[in-house]
């Protein structure tokens, strides 16, 4: 588990300025959310530049170490592979770099940029103070039955499957014994993941008396950092359940998946009980200029489609509306269900401040 924070080397937001360095794929994300079109972003990188003489057959192309600014023009984040990459034209004059020419950053982990914006939002200033705080140490989910489960690594910004397990499949004639060895199956596999991510609270979650029963054959260590917690079924709809269950709350309480929750969970009420909350693009950006939203909800997969769509703007004037009118942003996360069922909803709307006709 990584334990390294994001660290603000400079900060000078009344000029808009602020430099950091990366330390985790966590900062590559706030920083997808943070950075926008017609940002500056300025960065040691690699460019790939003609030396030689002044006819074209004559010049060889080095891959020289610069430091550039762009203007930025387009964001995209890959978990998967790790990097943010930050596109847009040079800003600043080189000898050998056109100025007016494209270039990419790829922001990996240990980077460091500068970010210059005409105007930081609130929700912006609180995703990076956040980041400098200390991180998550992660919660590993271990839900299971009597012949099946299945290890979820929750972190800051989401969930992922680490692996399942499955008993032998003459449960029936060998129950006893099987789930004997079953339950030293799931305890080895415990004992891994503990190595591999010291940090992690384990949460053991099962229907009915399972848990108690594995929770005996434990080691006395890993008896001191596990919770129990009931789960209605041993699969995968049980991880979303778990993340609202109270008991979770004191061991969830760093993570934004769990905070994201509670956020859409409350809208949702509003919605169907109060009437009190809009969702919809159009709906949500008129709301906005006649200053009604308390609290703006927009995913980060919305966010993705409309700068794709090259509508980004539309987007950020409604958060600098809302915030300019003493409301609130809030960034969710498509990858969780509580994304998800905001999604389902055109993935933006809002809690307003009082009913609009």
């Amino acid at each position: 588990m990584v334990d390294y924070i994001m660290k603000i080397i400079h900060s000078d937001i009344k000029h808009g300025t602020v430099k950091i360095k990366t330390e985790s794929m966590d900062d590559l994300y706030v920083l997808s959310n943070i950075i926008d079109k017609g940002d500056n972003v300025k960065a040691r990188t690699i460019r790939k530049i003609k030396i030689g003489e002044d006819d074209e057959r004559k010049k060889s192309i080095v891959k020289k170490p610069v430091t550039l600014s762009i203007e930025v023009e387009k964001v995209e984040f890959s978990k998967y592979s790790l990097l943010l990459k930050i596109s847009g034209k040079i800003i600043d004059e080189h000898e050998d770099i056109p100025k007016g020419s494209y270039h990419s950053f790829n922001i990996e982990e240990n980077s460091i940029i500068t970010i210059n914006k005409v105007k930081w939002l609130e929700y912006q200033l609180d995703k990076l103070h956040q980041s400098t705080k200390s991180k998550y140490g992660g919660c590993l989910l271990v839900i299971f039955d009597r012949d099946e489960g299945f290890f979820v690594l929750v972190e800051r910004y989401g969930y992922k499957i680490l692996s399942e397990v499955k008993g032998d499949d003459q449960k029936k004639r060998y129950l006893e014994k099987h789930t004997s060895n079953f339950f030293q199956n799931i305890i080895k596999q415990i004992k891994e993941y503990h190595n591999r991510y010291p940090s992690a609270e384990i949460v053991l979650a099962s229907p009915a008396f399972w848990k108690e029963e594995l929770f005996e054959l434990l080691e006395q260590e890993l008896k001191q950092k596990t919770i129990l917690a009931t789960c209605s079924s041993a699969d995968r709809t049980a991880i979303e359940e778990l993340i609202n269950r109270p008991e979770l709350k004191t061991v969830l309480k760093n993570t934004k998946i769990q905070e994201e929750s509670e956020i859409v969970n409350n809208f949702l009420r509003e919605i169907s009980i109060h009437g009190n909350a809009i969702y919809g693009l159009k709906e949500t950006q008129y709301c906005a200029n006649i200053g009604a939203v308390e609290l703006l909800l927009v995913t980060d997969g919305f966010i993705l489609k409309v700068r794709q769509e090259n509508n980004y703007d539309t987007i950020s004037n409604i958060m600098r509306n809302v915030e300019s009118m003493k409301g609130k942003v809030a960034i969710i996360s498509s990858e969780n269900q509580a994304g998800k069922s905001l999604d389902a909803l055109r993935g933006i709307g809002a809690i307003l401040r009082y009913k609009v006709g």
